[in-house]
Formats: structure tokens, C-alpha cells, sequence
């Protein structure tokens, strides 16, 4: 079989299972309405997919290297589809807590698994082009759910079953079959199911630029469109969660041609230059602003910091690549997680404006420590400078 049929079809099923993600999420208000819930309760509801994908990371790091690459992706697309159609059936806040958790168990049994089994098709002397692979089809997954619902929604108008919902439930099963038909590549190993995340020396920068850039996509995600939604611009939520990933889609192919270092050190610039555009957007109510300020920080998160840290990784970790990829989704979705859910408590004492200052003085701040030990740490020989 031609190496471009299997890179293809996983591809497009890592796709799906980012897709289904935040698929929801121009329905959050909607959700909480249904159970008279505020900001704290909606960003415990997004930080709930964390509670199902950190446990997956720690606990099942060996599954696919033990089971094979196709089982834990198909499995992924199912959880996909079911959690979507727990929502269907039961439009509320709990339901949305049950279905994010069922969802963040379906990504990292399938970006750890992907990842790995892409490297291989390809081979270990492509590892940067398959980790490219495997950022822009999970980059259009994550964005393209939520522009796929608020397309949705905006053609025929209020649902709880918008069209994207549907084409899940049809893309999903079919995918989940082909995948389990996909090439055998690896070698199964009788290691044990139970194995943690390892962390190659070196990349704990990349660990810390992820988890600072995924939680600035997280308050993109959960609290911005909170904030659209009081000032009656809430039909924008889907764009600017779909600009919040896509950018950095598009950002990819340019990163790809820096080293792994100096895209990373680029990302450290836009984190918080892109926040902040997207704040004094929110704080002039100019939607221009919050859609450059996403852009911004969209290149950083998803473009610059993803490819460099996911390619940083796998070059470290030849032989545990599941692993350390696994190693890699703790940091990134540590941020993506608790500090979302500090600003959606934030939100509720002080008001939404607030707690998007207070993040903000935290991001920088933050950054500013990451990079001057950062700069310490690096010497002529240095893990810093040499990726790529």
C-alpha cells in the first residue's frame, strides 16, 4: 500500500477526533442556561475534557505500544461520537462535564498514538514532516469543530442538534473502521498497559512554552466568548475559536523551516503580545482587535510553539515516542486547564473584564521567568539552540 493512502486516512481520523473537541462550544451559554450556571461552572465544564486526557496520558502511555497504533484511534473516534450524542439527548451542564471528559480520553489516546504511528509510516528520518502531519490535521480538528457549529448554528438558527453534530455521527463509525484496516507498521511490545509519560532531558522549555500558550488558546476558548456573548457579539464565538487554532495551521509550514528553538522563542513573543490585542479588543469592544489578538496568539499556540515542542520531543525520545509525546500533552494541557479555571472563578467574583487583566499580568509575567532560566540554562553546546 502506497505510503500516502495510511498517511491520509490517519490524517483525516486525528482530524475527527480534534474536530469533535470543541464542537460544542458555541453552545456553552446554552448548556449553562439549561442548568442556570455561570462562568465558574462553564470552565469546570471545558476543563473537564483535562480530567479525561491527563489520567489517559499518565496511566495508558503503554496502550498502543502494547495494543498497536489503529485500537486506541478508533476507539478515540467512538468516544467522539458518543459524547457528542450525550449532549443530543441531554442538553445540560452535567452533560457537557461527562461528555468533555469522554472527549479529552479520546485525544490522548489518539494525538500519543497518532503521533507515534505516523513517524513510523513515514520513517524515524521524517520525524519533523510527520509531526507536521499530525499539528495540522489536529489544528484543523480542534478550530474547525467550532467553526463548523457556528456555521451551523447561524443556518438554521437556534439548535441543539446543528448540522456539524450530524456529520460527526457519520464521518466517526465509518473512520473508526477504516482505521482499525490501516497497515500494521509497528512492532507490539508485552509492556506493561500502565506506563507514565517520560520527559527527555532537555525539553522541559518546550514543555513550559506549551502549557503558557495552550492556556492562553484555553481562555481564548472558554471565557472570551463568555465575554462576546455579554456584549451581544456571542455569533463571532465560532470564528474566533476557529482563528484561534487555524493561524497557527497556517503558521506551521514556516516553522517547520526555523529550528525548533528559535520557532519557540518566536511563540514566546506572541503569547503575550497576542493577549494583549485581543484584552484592549475586549476592553474597547472592538471585534477587530479580539480577531487580530486571536490571530496573534493562534500563531504562537498552535503554530510555533506546537510544532517546535511535538518535533523537539520526538527527535529526543526515538525509541518512546508515545511517551514522551504523552510527557509532552501533561504540560500542555496543565495550562490549558487550572489557570481557566482560576479566571472562570475570577470571573464570577469580579466580572469577566477583570479576570482577563489578571491573566494577563500572570502571562507575562510567567513568560518573562520561562525565558530568562531559559537563557541561563543554555550553554554553546546547549539542548536551546541545536533543535531542527
Amino acid at each position: 500500500m502506497p505510503k500516502v493512502i495510511p498517511v491520509s486516512f490517519l490524517a483525516l481520523g486525528l482530524f475527527t477526533v480534534t474536530f469533535a473537541v470543541n464542537l460544542q462550544a458555541p453552545l456553552y451559554d446554552a448548556y449553562a442556561a439549561e442548568s442556570n450556571v455561570g462562568a465558574t461552572a462553564v470552565t469546570v465544564a471545558f476543563a473537564a475534557y483535562v480530567g479525561g486526557l491527563m489520567p489517559t496520558l499518565l496511566l495508558l502511555g503503554g496502550l498502543s505500544d502494547r495494543s498497536g497504533r489503529r485500537f486506541p484511534i478508533a476507539l478515540a473516534l467512538i468516544l467522539g461520537a458518543l459524547a457528542t450524542a450525550l449532549l443530543v439527548q441531554i442538553p445540560s451542564w452535567i452533560s457537557l462535564v461527562i461528555a468533555r471528559f469522554m472527549l479529552g480520553i479520546g485525544t490522548g489516546l489518539a494525538t500519543t498514538a497518532g503521533t507515534a504511528y505516523m513517524t513510523e509510516i513515514l520513517g524515524a528520518d521524517r520525524a519533523k514532516s510527520a509531526a507536521l502531519i499530525v499539528t495540522s490535521a489536529t489544528s484543523l480538528g480542534f478550530g474547525g469543530g467550532a467553526l463548523a457549529t457556528g456555521i451551523s448554528l447561524g443556518l438554521q438558527g437556534h439548535t441543539l442538534l446543528p448540522a456539524s453534530y450530524i456529520a460527526l455521527f457519520v464521518a466517526a463509525p465509518v473512520l473508526a473502521l477504516i482505521a482499525l484496516t490501516l497497515p500494521r507498521i509497528d512492532k507490539p511490545r508485552p509492556v506493561s498497559l500502565l506506563r507514565l509519560p517520560v520527559f527527555p532531558a532537555g525539553t522541559w522549555v518546550f514543555g513550559a512554552a506549551m502549557a503558557l500558550a495552550w492556556s492562553t488558546t484555553g481562555m481564548t476558548i472558554a471565557v472570551v466568548p463568555l465575554e462576546l456573548a455579554a456584549n451581544n457579539l456571542g455569533g463571532w464565538t465560532g470564528l474566533v475559536i476557529f482563528l484561534a487554532i487555524f493561524v497557527g495551521f497556517l503558521c506551521q509550514p514556516i516553522a517547520r523551516r526555523m529550528t525548533n528553538a528559535r520557532a519557540l522563542a518566536l511563540g514566546f513573543i506572541l503569547i503575550p503580545l497576542g493577549f494583549l490585542v485581543l484584552l484592549a479588543g475586549v476592553w474597547l469592544k472592538v471585534l477587530a482587535f479580539v480577531l487580530l489578538g486571536t490571530c496573534i496568539t493562534s500563531a504562537a499556540s498552535y503554530g510555533f510553539t506546537y510544532l517546535a515542542s511535538l518535533a523537539e520531543v520526538s527527535l529526543r525520545a526515538p525509541d518512546d515516542r508515545a511517551r514522551a509525546t504523552a510527557g509532552l500533552f501533561v504540560y500542555a494541557y496543565f495550562g490549558f486547564s487550572l489557570p481557566v479555571i482560576a479566571s472562570g472563578a475570577l470571573a464570577d467574583m469580579f466580572g469577566l473584564l477583570s479576570a482577563m487583566v489578571v491573566f494577563a499580568i500572570a502571562q507575562i509575567t510567567v513568560t518573562g521567568i520561562i525565558v530568562l532560566v531559559w537563557n541561563q540554562r543554555s550553554d554553546p553546546s546547549g539542548t536551546a539552540i541545536n533543535a531542527g
